[in-house]
């Protein structure tokens, strides 16, 4: 089986994250990951990017992380696949199997209402999954769930409660919904983590979210250890 996280930032694009592209690329490789999907947070969220650029400049911006994601994983023989999260005011979209292209195509695609965007990128061929939906924090006013609009629902995200997960696995059931796990990484070095598990390697995102989409795949968490500077799974 073939191991990669879904849900990773990168300091380098993500206000929140504390670990540069490079740096996570190798924790990676050391628990025996086959890829990484960098999903760094879209201009509507928790962004480093500065509103006032032109809109190739952010995307430039925006990217760096996972273009520098890219160039280590090329060193060190880690697969690093493109995704980004969409945010409306506390609810998060995770956009997978886009490109560069796409985003320098789509001005101010950030601006879209959540039903528009969605229909967007579906029309383009891209994925969309309701990471953590049923997190809690100050700053979300509302609960928002939109079981039409996205082909996946993230239920098994380390960085939330168990409680959060269970409503969020209950949600996918209802509606029957596929089910994706991620992480959630902002830091690197974590005590558990999440892994997508597919039977072949992948080449780009869509292999992925093929076999997702179609069941063919294995959602993990795994307990971390680190033991001489390596990086044992358990």
């Amino acid at each position: 089986m073939y191991k990669y996280e879904m849900h990773c930032h990168t300091r380098e694009s993500s206000k929140c994250a504390s670990i540069d592209a490079s740096d996570l690329v190798d924790f990676y490789k050391s628990a025996g990951y086959d890829g990484i999907v960098i999903t760094d947070h879209f201009f509507n969220g928790n962004t480093i990017v500065p509103r006032d650029l032109s809109w190739e400049e952010r995307v430039v911006l925006f990217l760096k992380g996972f273009e520098n994601a890219c160039e280590r994983g090329r060193k060190i023989g880690v697969d690093v696949f493109l995704g980004w999260e969409f945010s409306l005011n506390g609810t998060d979209f995770l956009t997978y199997g886009l490109n560069r292209e796409w985003l320098l195509a789509h001005e101010n695609c950030d601006k879209l209402s959540i039903n528009e965007y969605c229909d967007t990128v579906h029309h383009d061929g891209g994925f969309i999954v309701q990471a953590h939906p049923f997190r809690e924090a100050g700053y979300i006013e509302m609960i928002r769930l939109l079981p039409r609009k996205v082909d996946a629902v993230e239920t098994i995200n380390v960085s939330r409660t168990d409680f959060e997960n269970r409503l969020a696995d209950e949600y996918a059931n209802n509606y029957s919904l596929i089910k994706l796990a991620g992480t959630d990484n902002h830091v690197g070095f974590r005590e558990r983590i999440a892994a997508v598990e597919i039977d072949s390697k992948a080449e780009n995102i869509n292999d992925i979210m093929r076999s997702v989409m179609r069941n063919k795949h294995r959602n993990l968490i795994y307990n971390v250890q680190k033991c001489e500077n390596n990086i044992i799974l358990l």
